[in-house]
C-alpha cells in the first residue's frame, strides 16, 4: 500500500527512545522528513543522525522541554525553517504516581503542562504552517487511561482524558483548513519505562522482570501480551497517510483486548 507519505514533513515530540522514536522510524521509513523534539539532547541528536542514514531523510534534533512556553516555541521555530509541517505528533508525555488526596498543586500543574497544553501550544504555532502548505495532520498520543483509569495515577489519567477531549474539539475547529485531527489510545506497549519499572519493582524478590510484566499483561490484556512500540507506530504512519483520509475527531485504541466497555 503506497502511504503518499513521501516528502512530508513531521514533528514529534517524545521522539529520543519508545514509541516516540518507534513513531520516527515508521515515518522516516516511507521517506518523511523529520523534526524530532526530546529533552536529552545526545540521545536524541544520535537517534536523528541513525535514522537520517538509515533511511536517507532529513531528521532535526530539537533539544527543548514541551512542557514550556520556550520549548514549544522553539519546535515550532526549527520546523518553520524547513517550511512547515504537514505532520505533527504529539507523543511526549510520562506516567504518575500519586494519590488525590496528597499530591500537591505543582504535580498536577507540570503534568496538565506535559500533556495538554504542550498539545495546545504546538497546535497555535504549526497549524497554521500546515493551512500555508494546504493541510495536514495531527496525532495525540493519550493513554487507555483517558476512559479506564489505573487507580495508582489519578494526574496521568485525568491529563490524558483532557488530552483527548482535546483532540476532539481542536479537530472541529482545524478540519476547514483540511488539517485531520485524530487521538490515539494505547494500552501496554512494552517501552524502556515498563522494563524500567519492573526491573526496580523486582530487585529485592529475585529480579524477575519479565515475570512481572507478564502478570501485567495476564492481568489487564486479553491478548496477555505487551504490544511493541512499532506495532502502536504502525497505526500513527497509516493515520498520518492519505489512506486515513475519513478518519477525522476520532479515538482509536490500540490495546491488546485492555479496554473492558464498547
Amino acid at each position: 500500500m503506497d502511504l503518499g507519505l513521501k516528502g512530508k514533513i513531521a514533528v514529534i515530540t517524545g521522539a529520543s527512545v519508545g514509541i516516540g522514536l518507534a513513531i520516527a522510524e515508521g515515518l522516516a521509513a516511507e521517506g518523511v522528513d523529520l523534526v524530532l523534539a526530546a529533552r536529552g539532547g545526545d540521545r536524541l541528536e544520535a537517534e536523528a543522525a541513525r535514522i537520517a542514514e538509515k533511511f536517507g531523510v532529513s531528521a532535526t534534533a530539537v533539544v527543548a522541554d514541551v512542557a514550556t512556553a520556550a520549548g514549544t516555541e522553539a519546535i515550532i521555530a526549527a520546523t518553520a525553517e524547513k517550511g512547515g509541517a504537514d505532520i505533527l505528533i504529539n507523543n511526549a508525555g510520562t506516567g504518575s504516581n500519586e494519590t488525590v488526596m496528597e499530591a500537591p498543586d505543582e504535580k498536577w500543574q507540570a503534568y496538565w503542562d506535559l500533556h495538554v497544553m504542550a498539545a495546545v501550544r504546538l497546535a497555535r504555532g504549526i497549524a497554521p504552517q500546515m493551512k500555508k502548505r494546504g493541510g495536514g495532520v495531527i496525532l495525540h498520543n493519550a493513554s487507555i487511561c483517558a476512559v479506564q483509569p489505573l487507580w495508582y495515577e489519578p494526574i496521568y489519567n485525568v491529563s490524558k482524558s483532557a488530552l483527548m477531549m482535546f483532540s476532539k474539539t481542536l479537530s472541529t475547529e482545524l478540519i476547514q483548513d483540511n488539517i485531520r485531527v485524530n487521538c490515539i489510545n494505547a494500552g501496554l506497549i512494552l517501552t524502556p519505562d515498563w522494563i524500567k519499572t519492573a526491573k526496580q519493582l523486582t530487585a529485592e524478590s529475585g529480579g524477575n522482570w519479565e515475570g512481572y510484566l507478564q502478570s501485567v499483561a495476564n492481568e489487564h490484556a486479553a491478548s496477555k501480551r505487551f504490544g511493541t512500540p512499532e506495532e502502536l507506530a504502525n497505526v500513527f504512519v497509516f493515520l498520518s497517510s492519505e489512506r486515513a483520509s475519513y478518519c477525522i475527531g476520532s479515538t482509536y485504541f490500540v490495546d491488546g483486548g485492555m479496554l473492558k466497555t464498547i
